[in-house]
């Protein structure tokens, strides 16, 4: 998983990041409507977002040594 997020630009990665997020409070509502089938979910797409995060901070940092 980390080698696809990696192989994603910068932009790509932002807009993924925005996904992620719209998909988070998606699941976070249904679980709070009793409608979720898998809760597992809520903690892969937090996994997710961890991980574009990284990878973001990363390519961040090594243009800044740039």
């Amino acid at each position: 998983k980390a080698n696809e997020v990696r192989k994603l630009s910068s932009a790509d990665l932002e807009k993924k990041l925005t996904e992620l997020k719209k998909d988070l409070f998606q699941l976070r509502l249904q679980h709070a409507t009793n409608q979720l089938d898998n809760p597992v979910k809520i903690r892969e797409t937090k996994h997710d977002i961890a991980r574009v995060k990284t990878v973001l901070a990363e390519l961040s940092a090594s243009s800044d040594k740039q």
